[in-house]
């Protein structure tokens, strides 16, 4: 089965005609100016963490709906109150479908609320969505307001065509995602009834890659994600003056454990997301590196394989787990020898592997009897999902519409997302944003974030195609 989806990522079908690729000012349809109306106004709604802003986008969004002939009894804004007792919420809207299929629902996942951005930092106002160079800049347009404003216009656009789903199809707007996820988790648990679905397909993850020109190289469809977990290594000391050294120094001691924690490395692993990945990209990755995946794809235990793909950044997370050292904290005075020091390891844990299982090895890697190991927050494992043939073939007929040819890739993301809470709840989730990108662009949480015009109106076909293809006749 696995050879048979591979096979059919290569699937090409019709382009879009060439003006689709215009700029904004080519886009006139209602539609089109609804998306860019919205994602106007919620790039405006500073949602991140401490401002309170998230209850601010889901009205608003909420309206747009009903507007659109929503029943009132289908748009559900769901208040929820954070630890710190900020207040956020969710938003669910049911598309009642017509259940000619006899299957349960889709969900579709984006998050309302962004990382912070100081505009004092920006070359432009971070909350007003401006059009430069082939360019929308602003805070959220990749990550992810794009996702919202996607997938709220198609809702509206099918309503508006008298579009009747052979299933139902659900939008899940999460108000945290940025910071505790516990909006997610409150929808698939407390909510569950709202929520529940065969599948949840998830605007926060997967991607199109684009190189330097622009010209679409491979799309990655995110069917797992690596467990985010981070620990804190501490050393304790009695300490004493700066004057009379011990050998028993806090800070040389942490440090002999970074160098021990550097030089281990986690057993190398494959799933079949990972397999596929590495199947699929070899062909178009040239040099040592396709070399690599394509030994590896055949023999995962392939020393020399496993040695490239392990100097490189961007693939090393793909084989094995992950840790390194990100943060230190040590002394409390340049004249006393420091009593503690502290240092913080962030870890990518590799579906299936358990974050106790990886504090114990950093235990074991660090060799000091005397370091303390504290696990922060509350990480939580979620599985791999099972590639899906009728997700698959959607998502290849979609892109194929637009980039003809080019590979549809089973991707495991290194990042986390609600997606992560979807499947700990037992519903396989996939990335399939529409949205196709340079590396060079990549600007999610940092500054002068951007989106090409011609993607975000690319990406709103996708969404379209997508709906279409699942759940309609």
């Amino acid at each position: 089965m696995l050879k048979l989806i591979i096979a059919s990522v290569f699937l090409a079908v019709s382009a879009l005609p060439a003006a689709a690729q215009n700029q904004s000012s080519f886009y006139t349809a209602d539609y089109q100016q609804q998306a860019l109306e919205i994602f106007r106004d919620i790039i405006a709604i500073r949602s991140a963490a401490g401002h309170g802003k998230v209850p601010e986008v889901a009205a608003y969004l909420a309206e747009r709906f009903l507007a659109g002939g929503f029943d009132k009894e289908d748009v559900h804004v769901l208040p929820f109150i954070l630890p710190t007792g900020e207040e956020t919420a969710s938003l669910v809207v049911q598309y009642r479908g017509d259940n000619s299929s006899g299957r349960k629902p889709i969900l579709l996942l984006a998050h309302m609320d962004i990382v912070d951005a100081l505009p004092e930092d920006w070359e432009r106002d971070p909350y007003t969505l401006v059009e430069e160079d082939g360019y929308f800049f602003g805070r959220g347009t990749l990550d992810n307001k794009l996702g919202v404003t996607e997938l709220t216009t198609t809702f509206l656009r099918l309503k508006a065509e008298s579009f009747t789903p052979t299933r139902d199809l659900v939008i899940a707007f999460t108000g945290d995602e940025e910071t505790n996820m516990l909006t997610i988790r409150d929808l698939v648990t407390t909510h569950r009834e709202l929520t529940d679905a065969e599948y949840v397909l998830n605007s926060d993850g997967g991607s199109g890659l684009l190189d330097i020109d622009h010209h679409a190289k491979a799309y990655y469809l995110q069917a797992a994600e690596k467990t985010y977990a981070s620990f804190a290594l501490t050393i304790r000391n009695p300490g004493g003056h700066s004057s009379m050294p011990r050998k028993d120094n806090a800070i040389y001691e942490l440090a002999a454990v970074l160098r021990n924690i550097e030089a281990y490395q986690f057993p190398v692993q494959t799933n079949e997301i990972t397999r596929a990945y590495f199947e699929v990209m070899a062909p178009i990755t040239t040099g040592e590196a396709g070399a690599a995946m394509r030994r590896f794809a055949r023999d995962p235990q392939d020393q020399e394989a496993i040695d490239v793909i392990s100097r490189d950044p961007s693939t090393i997370g793909l084989i094995r787990t992950t840790c390194v050292a990100t943060m230190l904290a040590a002394g409390h005075a340049e004249n006393a020898l420091p009593q503690s020091a502290t240092a913080t390891v962030n870890c990518r844990i590799f579906p299936g592997v358990s974050p106790d299982d990886v504090r114990d090895k950093l235990r074991v890697a660090a060799q000091n009897a005397a370091l303390e190991i504290t696990t922060l927050d509350e990480p939580r494992a979620g599985p791999a999902s099972e590639l899906n043939e009728e997700v698959l073939s959607a998502v290849t007929k979609s892109v194929s519409a637009r980039y003809p040819g080019i590979p549809v890739v089973p991707y495991m993301a290194a990042y986390g997302t609600d997606g992560k809470e979807t499947r700990i709840a037992g519903m396989p989730t996939y990335g399939v944003s529409g949205l196709f990108f340079r590396a060079e662009d990549e600007f999610s949480h940092g500054l002068n974030e951007r989106v090409e015009v011609r993607e975000f109106y690319g990406a709103l076909e996708h969404w379209h195609r997508m709906l279409l293809a699942l759940a309609g006749r």
